[in-house]
């Protein structure tokens, strides 16, 4: 589509169907991450949402079809960390999936040895490269039943992980960020996970972040916007260059918050 084009509808649609500010502010109300967010990025976070809902497909499995409630929580929690990059953000992709609970994934993976071994798995959410969101509406609706958890988050970070090509830990960085920075400060927290796990020693975060760089990317972007004073103490080095490449400082916007500990999730 021509982006003379694009613009011009969205701009249409934004002046003729925004988001109702009721419908948006008791969403925005049910969500912490969403605290601190003064009246300017409040206009934006709802343009954004307005237009993730008019150009996303949402198919129900499962259920009946969506609630406005239900679309909107996940619009919302998708929207936030592209407050200050912009919906183009998400243009790879069109389709938000939405299971009633946990849904079932069959895998084949190769291990070192060469060997294939296959599988059944539950799983809250999944992000296709060029291919739809996959949500569990369940643990959408989990909010801080653990501190740090987000499926919605984690899994659109993955979708940001993949405009550069597959999800690797390492998405399409801005031109003012550092790519050895990057890799470094990753680096070193993804081995500092692992190694506390082989000693058998508490991780600060989930340890699901020491699964892959991938998971290790998705799931610091949760603890950033969900709980970002565990994240800057754990990893600092990190945390700022969340801060570079979401543009906003949860951190900062939330205040200081006592952390408690976090219960695993599956």
């Amino acid at each position: 589509m021509l982006a003379w084009f694009k613009r011009w509808r969205r701009k249409r649609y934004l002046r003729d169907c925004l988001v109702s500010e009721s419908d948006f502010s008791h969403v925005l109300g049910r969500l912490p991450a969403c605290n601190g967010l003064d009246t300017e990025e409040q206009g934006r976070l709802r343009r954004h949402v307005t237009l993730f809902l008019r150009e996303k497909v949402f198919q129900s499995v499962g259920h009946a079809e969506l609630a406005l409630q239900d679309r909107l929580l996940i619009a919302v929690n998708a929207c936030l960390p592209i407050l200050n990059l912009g919906i183009d953000a998400y243009d790879e992709w069109a389709t938000v999936i939405v299971y009633p609970d946990e849904f079932i994934v069959d895998y084949e993976e190769e291990d070192e040895a060469g060997v294939v071994h296959s599988g059944r798995d539950l799983h809250a959410g999944e992000a296709w490269e060029r291919g739809p969101l996959v949500i569990s509406l369940r643990d959408a609706h989990a909010r801080s039943a653990w501190e740090g958890y987000n499926v919605v988050i984690h899994e659109c970070a993955h979708k940001l992980d993949m405009r550069n090509g597959s999800a690797d830990g390492f998405p399409l960085l801005h031109l003012d960020m550092s790519v050895s920075d990057w890799t470094g400060a990753f680096t070193q927290a993804y081995e500092d996970l692992r190694g506390r796990i082989e000693r058998d020693e508490e991780t600060p975060l989930d340890d699901y972040a020491a699964e892959s760089p991938a998971e290790c990317f998705a799931v610091f972007s949760e603890y950033f916007f969900e709980a970002p004073h565990i994240l800057r103490a754990a990893y600092p080095a990190v945390y700022e260059l969340l801060v570079q490449f979401y543009r906003q400082d949860p951190a900062a916007r939330l205040g200081q918050v006592k952390g408690v500990t976090r219960m695993a999730h599956p």
